[in-house]
């Protein structure tokens, strides 16, 4: 969140594969001894370290693959990393498209008003005028805010992570409070 907070890559709990957040997607090969491009969600400039574990994951944590960075520098808008045991292009390409985690103990606390994204999944949000609109199915980042995917029963609503939209998170009791603007349609 941009102008007073922010959120950051995409979390879970902190037990087995599940202390392990999103920060960062594969999204291709490069040249042919087993490159790849990596697109960093990562805040952290070390957590990308040669020598560092990451794993590699579908999307689903169940069948997250460790591996060991063997290399990685930056590179146009992402990052280039080769992972220990990937060879050739053949199996980086088989990588395209899936997500690298880390533990979720290797990352800071959050800063005040700052808040990993899966902390935020499944939150309810009540608007002060409109009610209850739903809960937090997902966020994406268009580059100026972070959208929250909001949805209920019957339509999806999408809120910008702003402070001049978003009063309050409240990650113990689960809540999110918007004050969205006159004429939002909320579909209530």
């Amino acid at each position: 969140m941009n102008n007073g907070g922010s959120v950051t890559g995409k979390v879970s709990s902190d037990t087995g594969f599940l202390s392990l957040l999103v920060m960062g997607e594969i999204t291709g090969a490069h040249g042919l001894e087993g490159n790849i491009k990596v697109r960093s969600f990562a805040q952290a400039p070390d957590l990308f370290a040669p020598g560092s574990r990451v794993f590699v994951s579908s999307g689903t944590r169940a069948d997250a693959q460790p591996f060991v960075i063997d290399h990685c520098v930056s590179y146009k808008k992402g990052l280039l990393m080769r992972l220990a045991g990937i060879k050739d292009r053949d199996m980086a390409d088989a990588l395209m498209g899936k997500q690298i985690l880390v533990r979720r103990s290797r990352l800071p606390e959050p800063e005040e008003n700052a808040w990993y994204w899966e902390d935020l999944y499944g939150l309810t949000v009540t608007d002060e005028v409109s009610g209850d609109l739903g809960t937090i199915d997902t966020i994406f980042s268009t580059g100026a805010h972070d959208i929250l995917v909001v949805k209920n029963k019957d339509r999806e609503l999408l809120i910008p992570m702003h402070r001049q939209f978003v009063m309050s998170v409240d990650i113990e009791n689960a809540r999110v409070v918007t004050r969205l603007p006159e004429g939002y349609d909320t579909g209530l």
